[in-house]
C-alpha cells in the first residue's frame, strides 16, 4: 500500500510557474495515496527543515520537483535512508534526470513516479558524502564537484547584483578569463597524494554538469567509483577551444586533461571553493567519499 507523498517544489523553477505547473501532479498523486503533501519552504534551508521532517514522518517518497539544485537539497533529506526519490525535471540544466533517463515531459515523468509506487520498485544508484572543516561541511552530492575555474566563475556571479539571469554568468566568465591562471592543488585518490597545477578539477559521480556538459565522461552511477578530471594549466585560448568538446566528453583527449578513478578524493586548494550539484560547498579542503546504493531513485522501467 502506498503510504503518503511529499512533494517539494522549488516555485523558482520552470521559470516561477512550477507551483501552477506541478498542480496536476499533486491531483495525480492524490488519486494514488492517503495524503500528498506539498512542500515550500521559505528558503532553502526551511525547504530541507520540511523535507527532512516529511521523510522522517515516514513519506512513501519524496518527490522533487526543479532542477539540479532542488534534487540536492531532497537528496540530502533521502540519501542514505529507505526513502526513495521522484524527480519532475524542471529546472534549466536536469542533469541528474537526464543521466537516469528522465524525460522532461511532465506527465512522462510523473508516470515514472507512479509506476515505481506501485510496483515498489525503485534503482539503486551511488550518492557522495563531501566533508570538509569549512563550516562543518557535510552534505551529500550525486553528479559532479569541481573546484578551479568553474567555482571561481560562479563565486564572482553570486557577488554581483546586475545583471540578472545567465548574462550575469556570461560576464563573470569573462571576468575571470581575464585573470586565468593555475590554482596549486593536493590531489589525493584512494591514498594517492599528488600536488600539481591545475586550471579546474571535477570529482564526477555521474558524467555531466551544467546542462550536458559531460565532464566525466565515463563516469557510472553504479559502480562503486568517483572519476576524477584534471585540467591542467592551460591559455585562455585553449580553454575556449576546449569548452566545447565538454559537450562531447573528447576534451579527456587533449594532451592537458588527465584522469584518475577511486573511491576516495580529497582536494586541497588555497583560496578555492567547491561546488556540487552547482551548488556552493564552501572551502577546500573537502573529502568525497562514494557511497555504492545510497540513494533509492525512480527511474523508467529500462534503467531499473
Amino acid at each position: 500500500m502506498v503510504g503518503p507523498i511529499a512533494v517539494a517544489i522549488n516555485p523558482a523553477a520552470g521559470r516561477g510557474r512550477a507551483v501552477e505547473a506541478v498542480a496536476p501532479v499533486v491531483a495525480r498523486l492524490e488519486g494514488l495515496a492517503p495524503e500528498v503533501r506539498v512542500l515550500i519552504g521559505a528558503d532553502p534551508a526551511d525547504s530541507l527543515a520540511l523535507c527532512l521532517r516529511a521523510v522522517a514522518d515516514g513519506a512513501s517518497a519524496l518527490v522533487a520537483a526543479g532542477g539540479d539544485g532542488m534534487v540536492h537539497l531532497a537528496l540530502q533529506a533521502v540519501a542514505g535512508t529507505p526513502t526513495p526519490l521522484g524527480i519532475i525535471p524542471m529546472g534549466a540544466g536536469n542533469d541528474f534526470a537526464t543521466c537516469l533517463g528522465l524525460s522532461t515531459d511532465i506527465e512522462d515523468a510523473v508516470d515514472v513516479i507512479i509506476d515505481g509506487l506501485t510496483s515498489g520498485q525503485a534503482r539503486s544508484v551511488d550518492a557522495v558524502r563531501a566533508t570538509g572543516s569549512d563550516a562543518g561541511i557535510d552534505e551529500w552530492w550525486v553528479c559532479v564537484l569541481g573546484a578551479g575555474f568553474d567555482s571561481v566563475v560562479n563565486e564572482r556571479a553570486n557577488r554581483m547584483r546586475w545583471p540578472r539571469g545567465p548574462r550575469r554568468y556570461d560576464l563573470a566568465i569573462f571576468a575571470e578569463l581575464a585573470s586565468l591562471r593555475p590554482h596549486n592543488f593536493v590531489v589525493d585518490v584512494d591514498g594517492h597524494r599528488e600536488e600539481l597545477a591545475a586550471t579546474f578539477i571535477a570529482v564526477g559521480n555521474a558524467p555531466s554538469y551544467g546542462g550536458g556538459m559531460l565532464i566525466a565522461p565515463t563516469a557510472d552511477l553504479s559502480d562503486g567509483m568517483l572519476d576524477v578530471t584534471v585540467v591542467g594549466p592551460i591559455s585562455r585560448q585553449t580553454l575556449i577551444r576546449l569548452k566545447p568538446r565538454v559537450y562531447a566528453g573528447t576534451h579527456v583527449e587533449h594532451p592537458a586533461v588527465s584522469t584518475r578513478r577511486g573511491t576516495v578524493v580529497r582536494l586541497e586548494a588555497p583560496g578555492l571553493v567547491a561546488y556540487a550539484d552547482g551548488e556552493r560547498l564552501g572551502a577546500l579542503p573537502v573529502t568525497s567519499e562514494c557511497v555504492p546504493g545510497a540513494l533509492r531513485v525512480f527511474v523508467p522501467d529500462e534503467r531499473s
